[in-house]
């Protein structure tokens, strides 16, 4: 496929300043220009975060007047979302109909407008969600909707199928603020967990209550702490509302973050635990102490030991691979050996130990993997 032409300056600004700056990781799935075989690409689809998922508006500009303020297509499935002509009843219960429009304040040669005007849409979409959830025929699902609406950031998501129609709650955990117990916070943008929950619409009144479909799912930075797929979420039962659930949830979870936070503590001693046998460790990252790499010397034989350490350590034992310094194959790149997990390890050991066993054990694998390095060598050339 052709790469498509440029934008023109002053849209392009628009739009670099969007995907550098948005609190919201946004996204453009393509970019194309409106006339056939035209020098400037004026219009892109741009992906937009909610509910944890992606929804698609296009973004239509004229290459011919960049000046001019730009135009969206939103889904076809959203056909009543119409934020740029909205109807506010006037004060008192007048019926009177006002227009609002976030477009009047266009300004080309400001590059912030186009974040400005993309995150009121946004905004607009969420309130338009909510409307359309509150809507439903199903008393139980309004009363869960009750509930819920009123805790910041709550975002919902009615989805239309054949055979039925689903409501999708994401919810964020808070008080969960990992930006603050993890130092140095790494992360420019604030990492949250959130539960999702999902519905399926009955239709009028029914005395069996819901069962929803959960899932936790944290932004993609929080991993290297906290891994939300090892967190067994708590049954759900007939008694519940998502109100309770979300109470008994948070306490679990706070238990969950406290042990993360241990967790860096124990990875850090261990890997302080290295120096007196290897040296201090040439690389070691400072913050969630899951990896450190240190140097070995065994004779003229001179290689690197790394250490990949998973967040249930010391349950499970780091995984090592060893590097050699000296031996390199036909691409340049240093030989490296397999994961090596084959170690006595026992997470009853305090960190010395677990050092030292690892130490010896080295002692004999890299004479080893140096044999494996030499004859790596003639087998590549």
């Amino acid at each position: 496929m052709a790469p498509h032409p440029p934008l023109p300056p002053p849209i392009a600004a628009q739009l670099n300043h969007l995907l550098a700056y948005s609190p919201l990781p946004f996204k453009v799935e393509q970019m194309w220009s409106g006339c056939r075989n035209g020098r400037y690409s004026d219009r892109f689809t741009l992906l937009i975060p909610f509910c944890l998922d992606y929804i698609k508006w296009d973004v239509i500009f004229s290459a011919y007047h960049p000046s001019a303020v730009p135009d969206f297509i939103f889904s076809a499935e959203d056909v009543d979302f119409n934020p740029l002509l909205e109807a506010h009843e006037k004060e008192a219960g007048a019926n009177g109909l006002a227009v609002a429009s976030p477009l009047v304040d266009w300004n080309y040669k400001d590059p912030s407008r186009l974040l400005n005007l993309v995150c009121h849409l946004r905004d607009s979409y969420v309130s338009y969600q909510k409307k359309k959830a509150e809507q439903v025929d199903d008393e139980r699902m309004r009363f869960e909707i009750s509930t819920v609406l009123a805790r910041k950031g709550t975002e919902i998501f009615v989805a239309s199928f054949p055979d039925r129609d689903e409501v999708k709650f994401t919810i964020p955990i808070p008080d969960l603020e990992f930006n603050k117990l993890v130092t140095p916070c790494p992360w420019k943008q604030e990492q949250k967990i959130y539960l999702q929950a999902s519905f399926v619409v009955a239709k009028g009144y029914t005395t069996t209550a819901p069962v929803p479909r959960l899932k936790l799912v944290s932004t993609q930075d929080l991993k290297p702490f906290l891994t939300v797929d090892d967190i067994k979420l708590i049954p759900w039962s007939d008694e519940m509302c998502m109100l309770t659930y979300l109470s008994d949830l948070e306490v679990k979870l706070n238990d969950q973050v406290v042990e993360a936070v241990a967790g860096v503590a124990k990875r850090r001693r261990f890997i302080e635990a290295l120096s007196p046998f290897f040296g201090r460790p040439v690389e070691a990252d400072p913050v969630f102490c899951r990896r450190a790499s240190v140097l070995g010397i065994s004779g003229v034989f001179t290689f690197l030991v790394h250490f990949s350490i998973p967040l249930q350590f010391p349950t499970k034992q780091p995984t090592l691979k060893l590097e050699s310094v000296q031996h390199f194959n036909l691409n340049g790149l240093p030989i490296v050996s397999s994961p090596i997990n084959d170690y006595p390890w026992s997470p009853r050991w305090d960190n010395t130990e677990m050092a030292e066993r690892i130490y010896d054990f080295l002692v004999d694998e890299c004479l080893n993997f140096k044999k494996y390095c030499s004859e790596k060598i003639p087998a590549t050339q």
